[in-house]
Parts: structure tokens; C-alpha cells; sequence
């Protein structure tokens, strides 16, 4: 690979999520995976929706979390939605689960990525948003682009 050409860093994001919940705090993750579900990774096939995480005799699992079935693999190609260990330590878990018990907390995931080669999941402890809250965060995203677009028209050179 040539010194100019970068590789672009791996990353799949829960859009939804970040509309749905309002994100108080993340954590990074590893994930326990098999071989075809690295590889699925790494082909894009995965789907957030209606994932969470959850703990469970003291560790962290998430659930729900989509991931493809391999398109070269063989009868040994795993579950699309088999629960996933998180690698997480013992004082995070332990602080994550008094947070997530308070009222209307869950643990979302919002990201995954490689780094190093290995696989981490992005968690937010989020709160719901309620309706007129995203309403209000889609007016200030339409009166930021109406800002830009005026600030773009305003300075153009015209010929």
C-alpha cells in the first residue's frame, strides 16, 4: 500500500439510535465473535435494530444484534441472532448495571468497528426521547442547513 493511500477506518453505525435515545454516556467494548461473523463484519452485513445489551450473571451480553450469514461459509456458519458476550471489566460492569437500573436507562449499541485488528462495540447508556424532543432536535437541524445555505448563497462569487 502506498504511503498516500490510507486505509479507511471500518465503521457501522446505529443512526436510528441516536435519533430514538438521548445518549448520556459511551462505552467501548469487546465482542466475543466466531470466524464467519468477523467475516460478515467485515462485508457490512450487519443490522441494529432492536438490539440492546443486557447483564446477566454478572456479565455483559447483547441481544438482538444482526449479523449475516457468511456467503461462503458451510453448515458450521453461525446464528444471526445469537446473544454476544461484551468483554467489559468487572468495576464497569458493576457500575453500569446500578446506572441502567435507574428509571428509563438502557445500554444501546451505537457503533461497531475494528481496532487493532479486533472488534469493539460502541455502547450508550441512553435515555428514550420523547416525541417533542425530537421534534426539536429536527427544527435545529433544519435551521442549521437554512443557516449554511444562506451563509453558501451569501458569499457567492457572482460572475
Amino acid at each position: 500500500m502506498a504511503q498516500s493511500e490510507k486505509k479507511q477506518p471500518f465503521s457501522l453505525t446505529n443512526r436510528k439510535a441516536l435519533y430514538e435515545y438521548e445518549i448520556l454516556e459511551k462505552i467501548e467494548a469487546g465482542i466475543v465473535l466466531q470466524g464467519t461473523e468477523v467475516k460478515s463484519l467485515r462485508a457490512g452485513k450487519l443490522n441494529f435494530k432492536d438490539s440492546y445489551a443486557r447483564f446477566k450473571n454478572g456479565e455483559a451480553w447483547v441481544y438482538n444484534l444482526h449479523i449475516g450469514a457468511y456467503d461462503h461459509g458451510s453448515s458450521w456458519n453461525h446464528d444471526p441472532l445469537r446473544p454476544r458476550k461484551l468483554l467489559l471489566h468487572k468495576r464497569e460492569i458493576n457500575r453500569l448495571m446500578g446506572k441502567s437500573e435507574e428509571r428509563g436507562l438502557t445500554l444501546v449499541p451505537i457503533r461497531l468497528y475494528f481496532k487493532q485488528g479486533r472488534a469493539k462495540l460502541e455502547l450508550a447508556l441512553a435515555r428514550g426521547k420523547k416525541v417533542h424532543d425530537k421534534r426539536k432536535d429536527i427544527a435545529a437541524r433544519d435551521a442549521r442547513r437554512d443557516a449554511e445555505r444562506d451563509l453558501k448563497q451569501r458569499f457567492r462569487i457572482k460572475l
